[in-house]
């Protein structure tokens, strides 16, 4: 799946993911390189308006699966691996 097209399906859905408490939604990894593969997941930086709690995080990642038609792996800011978290940020294109 190219990164216009994810960028495109969350857009036009940006009310709905309002509704789950979403304040912005990045993509990072490989379909915001551009080099995805057939199985390829989905990776997304999600910031929330107000802390979550895990099931409706969770509603939120099976919504994105549905909608994008791949696996979904949603990650916050503040759940990022230290070492990897200065290169998730720099790569990361806000979508929403």
């Amino acid at each position: 799946m190219e990164r216009e097209k994810v960028i495109q399906l969350l857009k036009v859905r940006k009310r709905r993911l309002k509704k789950f408490g979403v304040r912005s939604i990045s993509i990072f990894g490989s379909v915001a390189r551009n080099k995805v593969g057939r199985q390829s997941d989905v990776d997304l930086l999600v910031e929330f308006e107000k802390p979550v709690g895990l099931f409706e995080f969770a509603r939120l990642q099976m919504y994105l699966e549905e909608v994008l038609g791949r696996k979904v792996d949603l990650v916050t800011p503040e759940a990022l691996r230290k070492e990897l978290r200065e290169t998730i940020l720099r790569e990361a294109i806000h979508a929403v």
